[in-house]
């Protein structure tokens, strides 16, 4: 592992706290099951993926305790607890999975005050680094306030059980009624170099210093497929996926990516995109990708 990869893409402080993250972490959702659902078919391999990406570098990772569900967090309390200092675990609450493999909404007081406490005896917690209130539909946003819901967690942070909250599937629109009740300090919605609609969000967050978490870099349960990608692979002797990952690296100074894997192999190859400099002819071209989002 070089030094540059042991960099993962640099730093960024998330605003009003003492953290300090590499740009490049891991997403945990792949290590439960089918339809992230129960158990993996692994368990030593997802241990093993856990242990591979601290030892790299990785300073956060990204979970919830609906993957699973409680699967997830079990998982890397058994791998990496207790846990190394300076490792940051972000988790999410406002879902639940029924036995249908359902994702449905979470968002009362008593189910937002029990995913909490869920989420600090799986992982083996006292406080929670940082948690963020995801809202919405599947795959975006939808209009309407979310103060009753973000009121709650903000009571929990302030009784200790959270140091620091973020959104998930939020709007521009939603994003200011959140920092009128708490500071928010991330925000983690659908974006790749094939789905762009969060383009001035983005730019408006990074003005702001306010971390921005991209979901399916690598386009989720659709992988991204484009000539451009496939030519930018070629040209630099990296895989499409790492391309696609590097342009979210170089998109923006506060994107932090998560890319999600069970595999070691392909956990090392998603760490690599932090080496690769894409020139500007390449980053226009990769650009025109997302001209129609």
């Amino acid at each position: 592992m070089t030094r540059q990869q042991i960099d993962l893409g640099g730093s960024f402080a998330l605003p009003g706290t003492s953290i300090s993250v590499k740009r490049m972490g891991y997403g945990a959702m792949q290590l439960a099951g089918p339809q992230v659902y129960g158990p993996p078919r692994d368990m030593d391999a997802a241990v093993a993926v856990l242990r591979e990406a601290v030892g790299a570098g990785v300073d956060h990772i990204d979970t919830s305790d609906f993957y699973g569900p409680h699967v997830t967090n079990q998982i890397i309390k058994q791998a990496l607890h207790p846990y190394p200092d300076g490792l940051v675990i972000v988790t999410k609450v406002g879902a639940r999975r029924p036995e249908d493999k359902s994702w449905v909404h979470a968002l009362s007081r008593q189910e937002l005050i029990d995913a909490v406490h869920d989420n600090l005896r799986n992982l083996g917690l006292d406080t929670l680094d940082v948690v963020n209130l995801r809202v919405g539909g599947n795959m975006g946003p939808s209009e309407g306030s979310i103060e009753e819901p973000l009121t709650v967690l903000a009571e929990l942070k302030q009784q200790g059980r959270i140091r620091h909250l973020g959104l998930s599937n939020v709007s521009p629109n939603q994003f200011a009624e959140a920092e009128a009740i708490t500071e928010i300090v991330c925000v983690q919605n659908l974006y790749n170099v094939a789905h762009r609609h969060d383009d001035g969000f983005i730019d408006d967050l990074a003005r702001r210093g306010v971390a921005y978490v991209p979901f399916f870099p690598l386009g989720g349960f659709t992988p991204l497929q484009s000539s451009a990608l496939d030519a930018a692979a070629a040209a630099l002797q990296a895989t499409p996926m790492q391309v696609a990952l590097a342009w979210l690296l170089q998109r923006s100074p506060n994107m932090l990516l998560i890319p999600g894997t069970s595999s070691v192999e392909h956990l090392r190859e998603n760490l690599g995109a932090a080496t690769l400099q894409l020139p500007s002819d390449m980053i226009a071209a990769l650009d025109l990708i997302g001209g129609n989002s």
